[in-house]
């Protein structure tokens, strides 16, 4: 009977992972955020407490560095259901070597802040892949991004997220 050595694959990125990485998504496009939008986030983020003024009073807002009433950063305008692109979503686990999988987190860059009337376009990328072999065996780390820009092009949030592959 053969040894889990000699059976193991050699690596677990596979073409079609190779083929993705470093190519963009079509675009998602959020509705036009509205003040409804950023206030009732805003309630919900900070309950119990009154939120901050410049998630929600327009006049207090216009007199900060901002002019208006911004988004709290984490503010998704795409939390609502949306259809997740077919080339990232999770496979189904067969629990076979590289088929088992865990969420190894995500780190989060701000740009400009999300504002009332602003449509958030979402494009989405493989970005990385790195094996390392350890305690759990061969194991591959997924790197993707998701980065975030307004009507205007600015910038306004990536994320990067880490999944595991053992």
């Amino acid at each position: 009977m053969p040894s889990d050595a000699t059976t193991a694959p050699k690596t677990l990125i596979t073409q079609e992972m190779r083929d993705k990485l470093n190519v963009w998504s079509e675009p998602r496009i959020s509705p036009p955020v509205e003040l409804s939008d950023i206030r009732k986030w805003a309630i919900a983020v900070y309950w119990p407490d009154t939120p901050p003024r410049i998630f929600w009073d327009e006049a207090y807002a216009k007199t900060t560095r901002w002019g208006g009433v911004i988004a709290p950063r984490e503010f998704n305008p795409f939390a609502w259901p949306v259809e997740r692109p077919a080339d990232l979503a999770p496979k189904k686990a067969t629990r076979g070597v590289g088929e088992r999988s865990m969420n190894a987190g995500q780190t989060e860059t701000y740009g400009v802040p999300i504002r009332i009337g602003d449509v958030i376009s979402a494009r989405t990328a493989l970005v990385k892949l790195e094996e390392h072999v350890g305690k759990l065996g061969l194991t591959l780390y997924r790197y993707a991004e998701v980065r975030w820009t307004n009507q205007r092009g600015e910038f306004v949030r990536s994320r990067v997220g880490i999944s595991i592959l053992y």
